[in-house]
């Protein structure tokens, strides 16, 4: 975990003192990146506990589509507690329906993404947009009056739910040269309703049909360095073993970009802890058999999107230091 001890290094080096939505300063520079080869291990942290099945949980109530925090608990994962039940903005928030919900958050956008299509019948190619839209798996909802339209005018409207992870592993096995194989969380009509807009977005799939190897770059629009990038970085390279496992990939490199990188104020102490402790050896992380290996197989099965538990997920051979705790920010 060399490089996310210089990634904190360099934070402390040439950040600059930034305030924010919480009220708790953050040290921040704009732009980086880690490259792993999974090859040679898990990027885990070593220089403290990882809360792994914590992580692991979170990850997999993403690709359930899950938006209650007490779904995520019953995985094991208690870290969206707080923003649903203690958050003041969203607890005022009209769009949060209930104790523990959450909105349309992640794992909403990445399995049901909301798509709609407002098609003119009146027009020249308006009945083969329908046909089309129907044959993709839309739904005709009715007609509505469209006044942003030039000539305004009666609109068929037309929905459907995208599944956009599972598009991303069809593609993979019909189309592994594509360079479209992505899926995203930023749903600007959305966002509103949601306790927390998504900070890691956007994760593109790039497969090496000659390697026979699969890699994942993930973008991260804000990143707290000292608690989420733990978390974030177990849960792309878990996703793309995954993935990779589903496929019959080797997973290869983990490319981690973040926009905004920084450090709460009251995160300090934990990371110049963390610094002055020597890292471990990568542990490796290793699937259960349980989970289909398309390799061996040659039997597609992206159900197990859905299926796959916590417990499915092990990392061998991790070695740490102490643990060390400090608050999220809210």
């Amino acid at each position: 975990m060399h490089q996310y001890l210089n990634l904190v290094r360099e934070i402390f080096d040439n950040g600059s003192w930034q305030a924010n939505r919480t009220g708790i300063r953050t040290l921040s520079i704009p732009g980086a990146m880690m490259k792993f080869d999974l090859q040679e291990g898990f990027p885990a942290v070593t220089t403290k506990r990882l809360a792994f099945k914590s992580a692991i949980g979170e990850m997999v109530g993403f690709m359930r589509a899950h938006r209650s925090a007490a779904d995520f608990r019953a995985l094991g994962c208690k870290v969206w507690d707080q923003n649903a039940n203690e958050n003041a903005h969203w607890l005022a928030n009209p769009y949060r329906l209930r104790e523990d919900d959450l909105g349309p958050v992640y794992g909403v956008q990445w399995r049901d993404w909301p798509a709609y299509k407002l098609i003119d019948p009146a027009d020249a190619k308006g009945e083969a947009q329908i046909a089309d839209a129907l044959k993709r798996g839309y739904t005709r909802i009715g007609v509505v009056e469209d006044p942003s339209a030039p000539q305004g005018g009666p609109r068929v409207l037309l929905y459907k739910a995208i599944d956009q992870l599972r598009q991303c592993l069809d593609t993979i096995m019909e189309d592994p040269g594509s360079r479209r194989i992505l899926f995203h969380g930023w749903n600007w009509a959305q966002l509103e309703e949601m306790a927390l807009p998504p900070c890691h977005l956007l994760y593109q799939f790039l497969v090496n049909q000659a390697k026979g190897e699969i890699s994942l770059c993930l973008y991260i629009r804000s990143n707290d360095v000292g608690l989420g990038t733990p978390f974030n970085l177990t849960e792309g390279a878990a996703l793309l073993h995954l993935v990779g496992r589903l496929t019959g990939y080797k997973p290869r490199w983990f490319t981690y970009f973040i926009g905004d990188a920084h450090i709460y104020e009251n995160h300090v102490d934990m990371l110049q802890e963390q610094l002055r402790r020597e890292p471990f050896p990568a542990p490796q992380l290793v699937l259960s058999d349980r989970i289909p290996d398309y390799a061996v197989t040659g039997k597609y099965e992206p159900e197990w999107l859905e299926k796959v538990e916590p417990g499915d997920f092990q990392l061998e051979g991790y070695q740490h230091h102490a643990p060390l705790t400090a608050p999220m920010a809210v």
